[in-house]
């Protein structure tokens, strides 16, 4: 049985011309506009040749350029030798198929774009699932245009003709077929994710979210001197990562960085990445990490706001964590999101500012599912005193003869287990928290 199709254009080590079309009601400098979509063909491997903006009061119809520059268009494309055009916009399938018949070019839309750097860089058996669910999602609507690109870019299956309309269906009951299997995979993967997150019941989760690139890995590794992969580019992690920080006047959390968030997501990628995503929906806090040096910060915060409402996310306990302070240019930006946002804090994961007001902030948050115990035992009762180690911050220790009391902090679900015959617990009023 032939394989459905998946994957057909790669759109690495290519030139491409890139475009946009703004709605001109959008208040954008235009010299910034192609800006995110520079950093994302970057990251793909694509050498650009040629830009082209325009600014309309929303995308033609059928093929989102207005007549004029479509000729503009053509005429960069021919001047250039450009292989791709690619737009900043999500293209029906028909507007891509017109606009490969006017420009004679392969045409990328965002989606696909995305799509395609979502692929080089997934990994684990998880994130490849993942990345193919979407991938055929996306494709099973776009099989004409997908032929055309094997014709176009690799010639594969003659001079203009296609493969028939026999052939398209044949390919989309494959697609089905194994859209079904995948997401039944993913469907166990995330049953199992779920069960895992919830038996870390003995430690508070920390999930950090936020844009792609606002360097959420960065400040991870800063803060618990761990080694998550790093680098200057979009998407640069796909995997959940999870890594343990010990908060001063607090104890141990669980801190776990999380893929970043991007405008314009494509939605096949959002419901396929939902399980990866598992541990910002069970934190107990989350840290939303912005790049307060980027002129678009308020506008890269509401977007991730707004896929963490899509993928059923509660936004209720969070920390608005302004990162890379040392870059930061115009303060107005800053002061803005602060006043925007009641609880935030300043950091530079670069030199460590603001390390120690962010853990005091996660340390009082945190307190709300926490409480404060005595608990007196015996001596002897090495078993007890080994669980409180692991699963409490020890304040304080008392002795008494044969007897130790021990003044701890600890989630407030795990009282029942360090009840015993010879065990007395005792909660007492919350201590304050350590400055």
């Amino acid at each position: 049985m032939p394989e459905p199709m998946r994957d057909e254009l790669q759109v690495q080590h290519r030139t491409a011309v890139l475009v946009a079309v703004v709605e001109s009601s959008r208040k954008l400098d235009r010299d910034q506009v192609l800006d995110e979509l520079k950093g994302l063909v970057k990251t793909a491997g694509v050498t650009v040749v040629g830009e082209l903006v325009q600014m309309r009061a929303k995308p033609h119809p059928s093929t989102c350029l207005g007549k004029g520059k479509i000729e503009e268009l053509k005429s960069l494309v021919e001047a250039t030798g450009a292989e791709l055009v690619i737009f900043d916009n999500n293209l029906s399938p028909a507007q891509g198929r017109e606009l490969e018949r006017e420009v004679d070019r392969v045409i990328v839309d965002r989606s696909e774009l995305i799509l395609d750097i979502f692929a080089t860089h997934a990994r684990t058996f998880e994130a490849k699932l993942q990345v193919e669910l979407a991938q055929l999602m996306y494709t099973r609507t776009r099989l004409k245009r997908m032929w055309t690109h094997l014709e176009r870019i690799d010639g594969g299956i003659g001079a203009g003709r296609g493969p028939g309309e026999k052939q398209i269906e044949i390919d989309r009951r494959l697609i089905g077929t194994r859209i079904s299997e995948l997401k039944r995979r993913i469907s166990e993967i995330e049953v199992r994710r779920e069960r895992m997150v919830r038996q870390r019941e003995s430690h508070a989760l920390v999930s950090l979210v936020g844009y792609t690139n606002a360097g959420k890995s960065t400040l991870m590794n800063a803060l618990t001197g761990s080694d998550v992969y790093v680098a200057d580019q979009l998407f640069a992690t796909l995997d959940t990562r999870t890594r343990k920080w010990r908060v001063p006047g607090w104890g141990d959390v669980l801190l776990s960085d999380t893929v970043g968030f991007v405008r314009d997501l494509p939605h096949q990628l959002v419901a396929s990445f939902k399980s990866t995503l598992e541990e910002a929906r069970q934190a107990d806090l989350l840290l939303h990490v912005v790049d307060a040096s980027n002129p678009e910060a308020e506008e890269q915060a509401e977007t991730v706001e707004k896929v963490l409402e899509e993928i059923g996310v509660e936004i209720r306990n969070f920390v608005l964590v302004l990162n890379k302070s040392d870059a930061v240019k115009d303060r107005e930006i800053v002061d803005v999101l602060r006043a925007k946002y009641a609880c935030s804090v300043t950091v530079s994961a670069v030199t460590g500012e603001g390390f120690d007001q962010l853990a005091a902030i996660v340390a009082e948050r945190l307190g709300n599912g926490f409480v404060d115990v005595e608990v007196e035992t015996s001596a002897g009762n090495g078993k007890l005193f080994a669980y409180l180690a692991e699963h409490s911050e020890i304040l304080d220790r008392q002795y008494t003869d044969s007897r130790v009391t021990l003044t701890c902090r600890l989630p407030r679900p795990l009282l029942w287990r360090i009840q015993g015959e010879d065990t007395e617990v005792r909660v007492t009023e919350r201590l304050s928290v350590v400055k």
